[in-house]
C-alpha cells in the first residue's frame, strides 16, 4: 500500500494527482500512459500482425460476416451463477489456437441455470447434462474436427 492509498483510508479523500502538482509549478512528474498514447498514437508490439487472419488491411473485422462466409461460428454458452467463465475461455482460447484459420468466430455467451454447452453453427457438440459433465480438451478438438474437416490430423490429440 502506498501514501496515497494510507491517506485515502484515514480521511476518506485521495490525494491530488502528481500530474497536477507538476501543473501548479511543481516538479515534472510522471504522465498517465494513456495521455503519452493519446499524444503519440497507437503504439505497437513489434511481434503484433496486422489484423487478424484473412482480414485486408482497412476492413471493419467487426463486422457481422468479416471472418468469411464458409467459416462457422461456435458458441459456447455458460453458466455465470456458476462461475464457469474461465473454463468456457479456456475452452474457447483452445479452440481458436488449434482451428484459426477454420473457425470465423468463437462466443462467449452469458447463461444462468447451469447451462453449459457448446454449438457449431446449427450443431450442438457439448451439452452439460446429456454427455455427462464437462468435455476434456481432446474430446471437444475432437468433435469440432470431425464437424469441420474429418479427415484432418489433430498430431498428438489422436494419438494419445
Amino acid at each position: 500500500m502506498f501514501d496515497g492509498e494510507r491517506m485515502a483510508i484515514r480521511t476518506g479523500r485521495r490525494p491530488a494527482p502528481k500530474r497536477w502538482a507538476a501543473a501548479a509549478g511543481a516538479a515534472p512528474a510522471i504522465v498517465c500512459a494513456r495521455e503519452v498514447d493519446k499524444a503519440a498514437g497507437p503504439v505497437r508490439c513489434a511481434c503484433m500482425h496486422e489484423g487478424p487472419a484473412g482480414a485486408k488491411p482497412s476492413s471493419d473485422v467487426t463486422a457481422e460476416g468479416a471472418a468469411g462466409p464458409g467459416r462457422p461460428r461456435v458458441a459456447i454458452t455458460y453458466c455465470t451463477q456458476c462461475n464457469w467463465l474461465l473454463r468456457a475461455a479456456w475452452m474457447a482460447q483452445e479452440l481458436l489456437s488449434t482451428f484459426r484459420d477454420d473457425l470465423g468466430e468463437v462466443a462467449l455467451v452469458p447463461a444462468s441455470g447451469g447451462t453449459f454447452r457448446i454449438e457449431l453453427g446449427a450443431a450442438l457438440l457439448w451439452e452439460r447434462v446429456r454427455d455427462g459433465g464437462f468435455p476434456d480438451v481432446k474430446a471437444l478438438k475432437q468433435r469440432v474436427r470431425d464437424h469441420l474437416d474429418p479427415t484432418r490430423d489433430l498430431g498428438h490429440i489422436d494419438r494419445s
